[in-house]
């Protein structure tokens, strides 16, 4: 077992600093990770492919750890450069902005309805566009392209007949 660790160890504290980003966590994650290891040989388990269920058995644990609902203290959090704040200020007016852009969205043509909504409401890429629609990506970014121009032009408009 101790030529397994010489092996591996570094890899997988390697990959597992690379998922936690903690490297105390880290580090004893893999520890345990070779303790199941020696559980189960111990217990006559067979391993076909070490390095397979050494990073097998790690990835587990390091799931389980995403899984555990830990309350952080505040402190720590201002430590690590969390300054909280009454609220942000702007942020109201950009929220008030998605939702005019939403409304006029409604009021463009439906195929450029339908890519804008998947695009800035669903987040979808263009290649995700392109397998729902049946069109190819060049076309869904033509659309786009045009259904941006169209409400900019509505954006405006508005603007300017109140003024």
């Amino acid at each position: 077992m101790t030529v397994v660790h010489h092996d591996y160890e570094k890899g997988l504290n390697l990959y597992s600093f690379f998922k936690t980003h903690d490297r105390a966590l880290s580090n004893d994650l893999v520890q345990d990770t070779f303790l199941k290891t020696w559980s189960y040989l111990v217990k006559g388990g067979k391993i076909d492919v070490m390095k397979a269920f050494l990073y097998h058995i790690l990835n587990n644990l390091i799931v389980d750890e995403y899984r555990k609902h830990k309350p952080i203290s505040l402190d720590v959090l201002i430590e690590k450069g969390y300054e909280p704040s009454a609220g942000h200020p702007g942020r109201i007016f950009d929220i008030l902005d998605g939702k005019a852009a939403l409304l006029l969205i409604q009021r463009l043509p439906e195929t450029y309805q339908k890519v804008m909504c998947m695009k800035y409401v669903q987040n979808l890429s263009l290649k995700e566009m392109s397998l729902i629609t049946g069109q190819s990506k060049n076309a869904i970014a033509v659309q786009a392209y045009r259904g941006i121009e169209k409400l900019k032009l509505l954006y405006i408009t508005p603007l300017i007949s109140v003024v």
